[in-house]
């Protein structure tokens, strides 16, 4: 159950190539917010090998980088955290729209720093493009924070294969964070997994257990907390959950023969597809940690990995967002 350990794009950073997402400690997948047993997951990650934990300014409106920063308080040189900014979120969790202004990613900088209580950021992400802010200014902008020694090195997320090559013109792009999965492959017929290996850039999958549905735990809307965002998400409806159930029949398939779960057969493909490809799927239990550190030992097979690409279904239904 090793934790392979690679140096993330254009970076000195080292890390297992699976990390945590940590979303969902603070909000959308439904819940409580349970500070302390979240802080005992999180230090459970640690011990069992996972150094690369990924937040952002919006999750729970800060919440979730105070989490983080309270966490790590006393065990900083163990963790990797990359953070991002973009979506804009009020002191009620409002939302207020994207913005990559410079003068509002410097800001966005001093907060999160303050909230993860350390000097520097490992990673700083842009969240999403701002459609009226050109990316060679946000860049520029986060390139100065650079300058400044309040970031280490840079990341973009959901970027176009032209906004990718854009912002590495204006300082190096150590990662990509984009949705990755076998029911969301889109990043291998765009470009956007091309541009990154042309540039050294890593691909960071988020959701790579399809938002949990690619584990089988949710044949229908009803398996979801009323307050789960998930159930507003077209690919959530019962309609598209039904047909997109062959995903989950052949993930099924393959885990039986290997004597794996369906998360780590999910897990397993996304690995399988590059050693510059690392995940970080969300989990709030310590026991699914384990279960998807196990993926390591399922060894798919070039001749699985075929057989996986030939049953897969063409296409998905439900748009992503």
């Amino acid at each position: 159950m090793t934790n392979t350990q690679r140096t993330l794009g254009n970076s000195t950073l080292t890390v297992g190539r699976v990390g945590l997402g940590c979303m969902g400690m603070s909000e959308f997948y439904g819940g409580t917010r349970d500070v302390a047993a979240h802080i005992k997951t999180l230090h459970a990650a640690i011990e069992l090998g996972i150094r690369h934990f990924d937040t952002a300014d919006m999750y729970g409106a800060g919440h979730n980088e105070e989490l983080l920063g309270r966490a790590f308080a006393d065990r900083r040189d163990k963790v990797t955290v990359a953070t991002k900014f973009g979506v804009r979120r009020g002191p009620a969790g409002e939302w207020l729209g994207i913005s990559g202004r410079p003068e509002y990613v410097k800001e966005a900088c001093e907060k999160s720093l303050q909230r993860l209580g350390v000097e520097t950021l490992d990673l700083y992400y842009q969240h999403r493009p701002d459609p009226d802010v050109p990316v060679e200014e946000s860049v520029g902008a986060m390139k100065e924070l650079v300058q400044a020694g309040k970031v280490r090195f840079l990341g973009v997320s959901e970027f176009s294969v032209a906004q990718i090559r854009a912002a590495h013109a204006v300082h190096p792009i150590t990662a990509l964070q984009t949705e990755y999965s076998l029911w969301t492959r889109n990043v291998e017929h765009d470009g956007t997994l091309q541009a990154c290996r042309e540039l050294g850039i890593a691909f960071v999958a988020y959701s790579p257990l399809g938002r949990g549905f690619l584990t089988g735990a949710i044949p229908s809307t009803d398996a979801l907390d009323e307050d789960d965002w998930r159930r507003k998400n077209p690919r959530f409806t019962d309609e598209a959950l039904s047909e997109n159930a062959r995903f989950v029949e052949l993930v099924r398939d393959v885990a039986a023969r290997k004597g794996a779960t369906a998360a780590q057969v999910a897990l397993a493909w996304v690995l399988a597809q590059g050693e510059d490809v690392f995940v970080i799927p969300g989990t709030r239990r310590i026991e699914r940690l384990k279960e998807n550190l196990g993926a390591w030992n399922v060894g798919l097979s070039e001749q699985e990995l075929l057989e996986i690409r030939s049953r897969l279904p063409k296409e998905t239904i439900g748009a992503r967002y």
